[in-house]
């Protein structure tokens, strides 16, 4: 029972609903509510289906959700490790050009200042 509770908070945050808006089409208090998703209060089967209504789900998606083919954290991690590497690279590639142009540019300023020496 309590993974169909996980299920039904996951589905409501992924339809970006707030506990009170589902509290309010299921007329039911706030705190009535909250108790349901902390598995504090028995979930019947008719309001299984209204939950499955308010979320616009099918009961059976509810009761056979796999959080790990929404959020699969492995592989979540693993892209952010990639991501971290790229954006590292790009910086090192940014901070490689950004020291060469400022060498070339300094490198003129002494030729320009060699230029303007007098010659004795």
């Amino acid at each position: 029972m309590n993974q169909i509770i996980e299920n039904i908070k996951k589905f409501r945050e992924l339809k970006n609903l707030t506990r009170d808006e589902v509290a309010e089409k299921l007329e039911m208090s706030v705190s009535g509510y909250a108790k349901l998703e902390r598995g504090e209060v028995e979930l019947t089967i008719s309001k299984l289906y209204r939950i499955s209504d308010i979320l616009q789900v099918d009961v059976s998606q509810i009761l056979n959700f796999d959080a790990s083919q929404v959020f699969n954290v492995t592989n979540n991690q693993i892209a952010n490790v990639i991501a971290k590497d790229q954006h590292n690279h790009y910086l090192d590639e940014y901070k490689d050009k950004y020291i060469k142009m400022l060498e070339d540019e300094l490198e003129r300023i002494k030729k320009l200042n060699i230029d303007k020496t007098p010659q004795q």
